[in-house]
């Protein structure tokens, strides 16, 4: 029994050792990450993150606008807003074959088939659509120069100012129901644009 007992104790005491070091192990990569990170471009780094989290953050917002956030506000401007902050993977992603053959469906599904097309897949049918059929000169020259960055600003702040004002002020854009998801998604839109223009200014 006592030896038992023993071998117990002995393998959770090599079971807490090897957790320890491996956690050590991962601390120390989380710590050269970050200086590699921070070393080599940290700005680009917080650009990239950033721009992923606005893309999400307008994606949320139009869902959440298409079911049950309904609002006087001009929010097909998201619809442009996820075209010029959207990430290159996802971009290229989108822009390709797979694309194509959602925006056909959807076209297919519109024209024949109305009454199967509901209203929520409106817009994301349009962000489809203006994904595969831009031209090059909004799909690359404007997305990766300032001015995309700039218009994905101007709909920023104008989202947040639509949203201040049907709340009945700022306070109330934080306290009303859906108020702080909606506020939080707003102000990450207007974030991304700013990091990206001050980063490329210094």
């Amino acid at each position: 029994m006592g030896r038992i007992d023993y071998l117990a104790m002995k393998t959770d005491q090599e079971t807490a050792a090897l957790l320890d070091s491996d956690f050590n192990e991962l601390k120390i990569a989380a710590k050269k990450l970050i200086s590699h990170a921070t070393k080599f471009g940290g700005a680009a780094v917080g650009t990239s993150f950033l721009k992923w989290v606005a893309s999400f953050a307008a994606i949320y917002l139009l869902i959440l606008d298409r079911t049950n956030w309904r609002t006087n506000m001009l929010t097909s401007l998201l619809v442009p807003y996820i075209f010029f902050s959207l990430p290159s993977v996802l971009f290229s992603f989108l822009r390709g074959e797979v694309g194509k053959w959602i925006a056909f469906i959807a076209v297919v599904l519109r024209l024949f088939f109305p009454r199967h097309f509901p209203d929520w897949l409106e817009m994301p049918g349009s962000l489809i659509l203006l994904l595969v059929v831009s031209p090059d000169f909004f799909a690359t020259t404007m997305r990766e120069h300032w001015i995309g960055v700039a218009i994905c600003l101007a709909i920023g702040c104008y989202l947040m100012q639509e949203h201040i004002r049907a709340s009945g002020g700022f306070r109330n854009s934080f306290t009303q129901s859906h108020g702080i998801s909606n506020t939080l998604g707003i102000i990450l839109l207007i974030v991304f644009p700013i990091w990206a223009l001050l980063t490329r200014v210094v």
